[in-house]
């Protein structure tokens, strides 16, 4: 038998999360192959969507990104960017969303933007595309990363997304007054965020 990827397990790891009624806002990538397997495998009832408005696809191939049109393959609905990002604030609807990142600190703030300095950096990402917009307005949101020390970060290079921002009540005041990280999936296992104490868990 072949063996498992570790991307194919951090997919069945977030999958594991989901259960059915949840709407899940999938990026590229592994988030794109995690929403389907939570969607195939653990939780059938809930609804897959995509930022480019492919809401609810048959998803009978993986896509290989949000633009490709398999995202509109047999939806209950093609809308657009604007509607996508209304689903995922949508107060009665509990919307999970998927997102990676370069880097992450004790909080859950993600970094997707550059890694050293803004202005002259070493490397520099795509960017927020609607991470930010997601980690924002979601119910919560399952965070992939690869297990490195240079990705688990003391302090953030640049903050492109926000977690529980400096624990405690903070995310709360500065006004994003739900959502938050739920977990971080890696290669290794499963970081838990804990809400309560506004910091990542212990590696399980």
């Amino acid at each position: 038998m072949i063996p498992y990827s570790h991307r194919e397990m951090m997919a069945i790891s977030a999958g594991r999360l989901i259960q059915n009624g949840d709407i899940l806002f999938a990026g590229t990538g592994v988030a794109m192959l995690a929403a389907t397997v939570a969607k195939r495998i653990h939780a059938p009832q809930s609804v897959v969507f995509f930022e480019t408005g492919g809401i609810d696809p048959l998803l009978h191939e993986l896509p290989m990104a949000v633009a490709d049109s398999r995202v509109m393959h047999g939806t209950c609905l093609n809308s657009g960017l604007i509607e996508a990002f209304s689903i995922v604030g949508h107060r009665k609807l509990h919307t999970i969303a998927f997102l990676g990142a370069a880097q992450i600190d004790k909080f859950g703030n993600l970094n997707s933007t550059c890694i050293g300095d803004y202005r002259r950096p070493s490397v520099r990402f795509s960017g927020s595309g609607g991470a930010c917009d997601a980690a924002s307005m979601a119910s919560g949101f399952i965070v992939f990363m690869q297990q490195d020390r240079k990705r688990f970060v003391e302090k953030l290079d640049y903050l492109t997304s926000p977690g529980w921002l400096h624990g405690r009540q903070s995310r709360k005041e500065t006004g994003l007054d739900r959502g938050g990280p739920m977990a971080v999936v890696t290669d290794l296992g499963q970081v838990e965020a804990l809400s309560g104490r506004g910091c990542l868990g212990e590696l399980t």
